[in-house]
């Protein structure tokens, strides 16, 4: 067939033909530029099926809270009369009950009675209040939430928090950290609101704690990010509530969200409810991430203003 020749670093025959010594090369470059053509397109498609899938995620977080909304609103219009009625007497009962009480102690009792008829009062008192307490959380929980939104450094938020809240841990054992970024991370959100939401969670994470018995970490911190900026993507900013508690069996992360599911003695069930009601009308969304025997993290994600 005539004499091999290698022109431009390709081997050719006379009629220019490829010879077999150069097939290898060929395919295996053809190869490499279909594989980067092939990565390169799944690399945007992943993107955009992040992207929707997100979208999406929203999408259906918004008719949740509009479904949520109305057979909320239709459980406040019944029911939100009824719970002011029973509230205003509520209040007065727990007024005469102090009255009862310093009556008591002053009147010419001998000892032991006076301090059997105070302990009977302070428990109709502190009983009565408790029932005001379920109240406020089911009027919360059910009546109409009016947000008054302003710009608010989340930072300062937790700060007054951990403030609040200090005493308490100390008097339970458990020890208060905070996780803040240097900058500031801004949300426009109802702060009062923001703030019982929070409470709520932190409340929740310290009772959690209390079956774990010394010398085990008893440790709540409170931690602040906010999100890269994601081209294409909503911003967003969050607040973790992290316990070292005995964590969530996982068939009960959901249930727990649930009105008047506790297993705390005393509790009224609509903690968790409303906090995650507070954040939702706020247009975030609340995760949580739990290992039975490690602890829990609480995750708001709120939408960031920048």
């Amino acid at each position: 067939m005539g004499s091999i020749s290698r022109t431009s670093g390709r081997a050719c025959d006379r009629t220019n033909r490829l010879s077999w010594s150069a097939w290898p090369a060929l395919v295996i470059s053809s190869l490499a530029f279909t594989l980067g053509v092939i990565l390169g397109v799944s690399t945007c498609a992943l993107a955009f099926l992040i992207f929707f899938r997100r979208r999406s995620e929203r999408a259906q977080r918004a008719e949740r809270r509009a479904v949520a909304a109305e057979r909320l609103a239709e459980l406040g219009a019944l029911t939100g009369g009824l719970a002011h009625e029973i509230k205003n007497p509520l209040s007065s009962v727990v007024l005469n009950a102090q009255l009862l009480r310093e009556a008591v102690l002053d009147a010419e009792l001998p000892k032991e009675e006076s301090q059997r008829i105070v302990r009977r009062v302070d428990t109709l008192a502190r009983e009565t209040a408790r029932l005001k307490d379920i109240l406020e959380d089911f009027l919360r929980f059910a009546g109409r939430i009016q947000l008054d939104r302003q710009p608010c450094d989340l930072r300062v938020l937790i700060d007054e928090l951990s403030d609040f809240v200090h005493p308490q841990s100390e008097l339970t054992g458990v020890l208060l950290r905070s996780d803040l970024p240097p900058q500031p991370v801004v949300a426009n959100v109802d702060a009062g609101l923001l703030k019982q939401a929070v409470l709520n969670l932190m409340l929740n994470a310290m009772q959690a704690m209390d079956s774990v018995a010394p010398p085990a970490r008893r440790e709540l911190i409170l931690r602040v990010e906010g999100q890269p900026a994601n081209p294409g993507l909503p911003r967003e900013v969050s607040i973790h509530v992290i316990d070292t508690g005995p964590g969530i069996p996982e068939g009960l992360r959901e249930e727990i969200f649930r009105p008047y599911i506790t297993s705390k003695k005393g509790g009224s069930g609509l903690g968790l409810a409303v906090a995650r009601r507070i954040i939702e009308e706020h247009g975030g969304s609340i995760h949580l991430f739990s290992e039975v025997g490690r602890g829990s993290d609480f995750r708001i994600s709120l939408p960031s203003t920048s």
